[in-house]
């Protein structure tokens, strides 16, 4: 047998005492980590100011009080759509509402809700007023405008079963207030 070039390696056998130093060794280390743990972390700003709260939840359009003449019936919330209208970082709520009727189409309103200091929802604007009889076919709500499909008649003897127009609106808010402008109208057939 010819001899090895490398060196005797008997030392590194390893013993019970070598695993028991390692062992120790370990948890030592562990241990001092978890003592020099830095203070608690908390999201700062680069001034080094606390980041802002998350903004809260769009107002429950079914909790609001609207702005509807119902008589004795209650009010249905058709549609609604959430988003943030005015760029403070809280979402607002737009919600079209009627009265429950047990038949025929009874006109909608277009409300905006916004969340009160006792996080109820509360009206702060009316973009669509049920006085002007129209129904609404479509609600949207994105990168701040509303777009809605207001469908309306050209006449008293028009049944309220079957609007014979369309017009498609849009607001934004600018300067304050809601701005509407109309997209296109369109006479049905």
């Amino acid at each position: 047998m010819q001899p090895s070039a490398l060196p005797d390696l008997a030392h590194t056998h390893a013993r019970p005492v070598h695993w028991l130093a390692t062992a120790t060794a370990m948890a030592a280390v562990v241990a001092t980590a978890g003592l020099l743990q830095p203070p608690s972390a908390t999201a700062t700003g680069a001034a080094g100011s606390k980041a802002a709260p998350a903004p809260a939840p769009a107002p429950d359009a079914t909790t609001a009080d609207y702005p509807l003449e119902c008589g004795a019936a209650a009010h249905t919330v058709a549609r609604q759509a959430r988003g943030d209208l005015d760029g403070d970082g809280n979402p607002e709520t737009v919600a079209v509402v009627h009265c429950e009727a047990g038949s025929g189409t009874p006109p909608s309103g277009i409300y905006v809700l916004t969340r009160g200091k006792d996080a109820t929802a509360r009206v702060v604007a009316t973009l669509l007023n049920p006085a002007l009889r129209k129904n609404v076919g479509d609600l949207a709500l994105r990168d701040g405008v509303i777009t809605a499909t207001l469908l309306g008649y050209s006449s008293p003897d028009v049944p309220s079963c079957c609007p014979d127009e369309q017009e498609h609106v849009t607001w934004r808010w600018r300067d304050g207030a809601f701005v509407r402008a109309a997209a296109r109208a369109a006479a049905h057939t």
